[in-house]
């Protein structure tokens, strides 16, 4: 069947929408997509496209890697670590939004260091935006001891 990873993906929307609490109007609202659109997906007649999984795993709160994996946009063998490793982040009641930022920040610039680059997801943007400054000023200040003759400062990926 083709529509098979549209449809789990539509069954897990419409999961996560229910624990929500948010009626499918509501949902669209608040995702910026129409009420039939979104209805279309949730039953696995229209597959979306990676910006309108974004809109949507925002305006649930969820992982939007998690949501590119069962819309069979990212390769679930090859990057389901990284996602359960993003989930779990963002998944953690005891962090607030800039604390987990930051995380998925220091996380993805690990990854880089070690061969490992982003997946090209929305969510890896979205990571660096939030509390870079702070992060980065940080950073800075613990390089700028750092130089060496011939290159300048030296700087880690991130």
């Amino acid at each position: 069947m083709a529509s098979l990873n549209v449809g789990n993906l539509g069954e897990y929307l419409r999961e996560q929408r229910r624990n929500a609490q948010l009626s499918l109007r509501q949902l669209a609202d608040a995702a910026g997509v129409s009420n039939p659109y979104l209805s279309q997906i949730e039953r696995g007649l229209r597959k979306p496209s990676a910006e309108v999984l974004q809109q949507v795993a925002k305006a649930l709160r969820i992982s939007a890697e998690t949501l590119y994996v069962r819309a069979g946009i990212l390769d679930a063998e090859r990057d389901l670590s990284e996602v359960e490793t993003r989930a779990a982040i963002l998944a953690d009641p005891t962090l607030d939004e800039r604390q987990k930022q930051v995380l998925l920040q220091i996380y993805e610039s690990f990854r880089k260091e070690n061969g490992f680059g982003s997946g090209g997801t929305a969510d890896a943007v979205d990571a660096g935006d939030a509390g870079e400054g702070d992060a980065r000023s940080e950073n800075d200040s613990e390089h700028d001891s750092e130089t060496d003759s011939a290159s300048g400062p030296r700087r880690t990926a991130g």
